[in-house]
């Protein structure tokens, strides 16, 4: 086995957690991301500051780029990046937000735009939480 073999085998059969600083989500028990096979698996990143809070109560938009920097900050802490997602799932409380949806991935995303789901759900972690954006990216940078 050459050692380019070795190392794909490795890669292919290992889990590894990423962590970023702060980790907000610390307290909930779950891993921001979690690097497999060559790519990355993100948790569902909402509006929840450094600080462990709720970011913008009420406040769509600001809740929206809260949840797009969260999701920004966990796939650069994996080595990858919002360009090597392939996948993406928002979850929205109202569907009223879709058309805003379209603009953030404007902003956010650039071509070839990943594959997505939008999915209207009755609660999220909290009862005041608006959006959640889970992806699964490509490890490594373009």
């Amino acid at each position: 086995m050459s050692l380019e073999q070795a190392r794909s085998f490795e890669r292919a059969t290992s889990l590894e957690q990423v962590v970023t600083r702060p980790d907000p989500y610390a307290p909930f028990l779950l891993s921001q991301a979690i690097k497999a096979n060559g790519f990355v698996f993100v948790s569902g990143q909402a509006a929840i500051g450094d600080d462990g809070e709720l970011v913008g109560e009420g406040d769509f938009d600001r809740q929206a780029e809260q949840a797009f920097r969260n999701l920004d900050r966990a796939l650069k802490a994996a080595g990858s990046g919002l360009d090597r997602i392939v996948k993406v799932t928002i979850f929205l409380r109202s569907m009223e937000n879709f058309a805003k949806i379209i603009e953030l991935r404007r902003k956010w995303f650039s071509a070839p735009y990943p594959a997505d789901s939008i999915i209207e759900v009755s609660s999220l972690y909290s009862p005041k939480a608006l959006i959640e954006i889970e992806a699964i990216a490509l490890e490594g940078s373009r």
